[in-house]
Formats: structure tokens, sequence, C-alpha cells
């Protein structure tokens, strides 16, 4: 079935239920009692109906993941970004931008024994690809936004609480509910155009459908404690809400406006312009790191385009996703500030208790190899397009009794660390 099809199906189901007539021609039981149907009126189902024709485009292939996603292989030069107020004469940059080349020192090397950790993959590439041309995009359907607080929410994280602080603290402390285990580093000229790292992909469990756990890059520029905040994001993340299951997913976010009213995740608004037709933003990664066992990691770059600005992203062994156009920013439009890596969880404190969602692998740092989550290979991009090895971070956590954060170095991971915990447990509370 069409993407248009299946929405024209999706919200036909909806409406009946909204005007259910029993056998008597009374109001049925769905139309009188149910929450949902008092919830949602036809107007706001409407609303969602034309929002959904806006950001599913129409496909030259539709792909039916095993994970239940449906990917739809779009025109590159039809994609949601293009519809940016602020990229309507945008070309997209079709010839790749220079990679950051490493320098200085040996650059830090996998592990080569047994228990290496082997590099995650998509789900959905198990049963289909998208043809050279296109761009891999997960359908949005009615019951994703639904699930969100609102279709203005959708697909946006809520605009952080700013709270006293240090000035050279990393824009993570905030009254919002989110919690962190963090590295964070700048520059010796406070400039910085880039960074890298690979991370470890567990699945860590979630409390509430409206919390999440996510395992991300930040790149930052701006005022931490105004509005005027740009950063660039991406990792991976677990979102009931976001999503509808406890997959962990490749994401991407950005914002100009210290999460205000710009940016959103993935492909939900337009900004972000995918160039690759293998990676889907906001697929599943698939197979996962178990406990003891086996470890599977995903490396991100993130790196500004010396000769147009873009700030771009590769996935892997130097694969690029995509780019965020310098257009969309005002800070970041030259360089950034401050790099940080690490762990946030969203704290609802049901019943007023800490939350039980985990961070990373659920487990605190001092446990390790295949037990902690990790962080390693940590480098930064300068301003000559070259890649450095971190020679130093700090690391922040609120409350090392729920989540932690330990670094380490060594010559095969470089800086690195290892970060996460259970949340709720007898010292967190």
């Amino acid at each position: 079935m069409s993407s248009s099809l299946q929405s024209i199906a999706s919200l036909l189901l909806l409406l009946l239920l909204l005007v259910f007539i029993d056998g008597d021609g009374k109001k049925g039981v769905l139309a009188s009692n149910s929450t949902s149907s008092r919830r949602f009126s036809t107007l706001k189902l409407a609303r969602i109906q034309r929002h959904l024709e806006k950001i599913n485009k129409p496909a030259a292939r539709s792909i039916e993941s095993p994970d239940g996603d449906t990917i739809d292989c779009v025109p590159q030069h039809k994609q949601p970004a293009l519809d940016h107020p602020l990229l309507k004469d945008h070309n997209i940059q079709t010839v790749a931008p220079k990679m950051p080349k490493f320098q200085g020192g040996r650059q830090p090397r996998n592990y080569t024994t047994a228990a290496a950790a082997r590099r995650a993959w998509q789900a959905w590439h198990h049963v289909g690809h998208c043809p050279k041309g296109t761009v891999p995009i997960r359908r949005t359907r009615m019951d994703d936004v639904l699930r969100a607080k609102s279709l203005f929410h959708y697909g946006k994280k809520q605009a952080k609480v700013s709270v006293a602080r240090s000035t050279d603290a990393p824009d993570v402390v905030s009254g919002n509910g989110h919690e962190h285990a963090i590295a964070y580093t700048g520059s010796d000229t406070g400039e910085v155009y880039g960074a890298k790292a690979t991370i470890n992909v567990w699945e860590p469990s979630i409390q509430v459908a409206n919390e999440f756990s996510l395992s991300q890059i930040w790149i930052l520029s701006g005022s931490f404690d105004g509005s005027d905040l740009n950063s660039i994001e991406a990792g991976w993340q677990v979102s009931p809400e976001l999503y509808g299951d406890s997959r962990p997913r490749l994401f991407t976010y950005w914002t100009s406006d210290a999460y205000q009213a710009t940016g959103c995740y993935n492909i939900l608004c337009p900004g972000f312009v995918q160039t690759n037709n293998r990676i889907a933003i906001g697929a599943a990664i698939s197979p996962v790191s178990e406990y003891s066992g086996s470890q599977y990691d995903i490396t991100i770059l993130i790196w500004k385009d010396p000769k147009l600005g873009n700030w771009w992203m590769s996935f892997g062994d130097n694969m690029l996703v995509g780019y965020w156009p310098a257009e969309l920013f005002t800070h970041l439009s030259d360089h950034a500030t401050m790099v940080e890596w690490g762990g946030e969880v969203v704290n609802m404190r049901t019943n007023g208790e800490h939350t039980s969602t985990q961070m990373g692998s659920g487990h605190f740092a001092s446990d390790g190899f295949a037990k902690a989550s990790y962080f390693r290979s940590l480098e930064i991009v300068d301003s000559d397009n070259s890649l450095t090895a971190v020679q130093s971070i700090s690391t922040l956590a609120e409350d090392t009794n729920c989540y932690d954060i330990q670094s380490y170095s060594n010559a095969d991971w470089g800086i690195h660390f290892y970060y996460g915990g259970p949340g709720s447990n007898p010292k967190c509370h």
C-alpha cells in the first residue's frame, strides 16, 4: 500500500471510531465513553493528516522492514528538507566534501581480538534497498503523532530550563527531568569544526513511554543560558513515544534557538538533507550488544565542510549520510565552541520516585568492557579540516548514584569512557 493510501486508511479508521453508531441508531460506547474519542477531535485528526502528507513524500519504492517500519525511497530532490523556507533556493550538495584527515600521532585502532566490537547495521537492509537517486525515509504514521503531547511537540525535545552554573560548564543541567553522564571538551583556540566517536549500542529499558534513553555527540555554539544556542546532534536512542517500540535507533537532531521552535529529530521537519540511499535516519540498529557477550558499535563523524560550510555526517567507515545546511544556523554557520559525548535520559519521576529507565547498558561505568556502555576513539576536527585525538576531557553526571561516567586512555582506544547506570536503586531515589 502506498504512503498516501495508508495515511487515508488510518484517518478513516480513526474517524469511524469517533462517529461510531450502535445498532439502535444511538451513540455507541466508543463515541460516548472512549477517552481517545474525547481527546482527538476530527479537526485535530485532519491537521495531523495534512502534516503527514507534508512529511511523507511520494516514494519510488517502499520497503516493509521486519521490525515493522516502512522505509520509503523518496527521490532525492523531493525530500522534506527542501520544504524549509531558508532552503527554498538551496541546491543539494552533490560533490562530496573533503573528509577530515587524521593527524598527530597514531590513530586509535579497533580491537582485533575475538572479543572485538562489531559494527551494528540497520534491520531494513535484510529485505531491500533504495535505488540510486533516492533517499530512505522512515514513514511517519498517524499513531506516531498521536503518541506525542501535541502536533507542535511531535519530534522535538523539550526546551531546556537554565539554572545557575559556571560559564564553562556544558549545556546539560536543566530543570525538565533530563539527566546526563557526559564528557566534554573545547579546543585551544575556542573553535571546533567537528567531532567523531565510536559508540557502543545497547537496548536500555524504559520505564514509561514518554521517557527516553540516548547516547550521542553534541556539536554546540551560542549561549548556554539564552535562547540562541545552536546544536547538532547524532547517535542512537530508545524512545517509545517517538518510535512506538523499544529498539535502539539511529537519530539526528538540530536546533538554532535552544530547542524552542526550530529543529527536530531525524527528518520529522525540514532541515537535514540526505544524500545516501543506504542509511535511514530513525531506523532501528541491529544487532545490539549483550551483557558479557558480543559487543556492537557505530562510528559517527560530524564536521563542517570548509568549502561550502555545511555540516556533514558520516556513519560507519566514512559513509556519507547527508548534511545540515549552513543556512539553518547562526553561530554554527561559523564554528562550534564545544563538543559533548555521552548519555541522556528523561526522568519523569512517576509516583514521585526516580525513574528506572536505564542509560547505556543499564550498568555503572566501573563494570567495564562488555558490561558497561562505552564511547571510544574520541576525536575533534580543527580549522584546517584535520582530525586529532582528544588529549583531555572533563566529565559530568548530575547524580552518580543513578548514572555515572569514568574516563580512561590507552593505545587502542585513545581517550575513551564508560558511562551509564540503572537509574532507580537504593541509593538513587
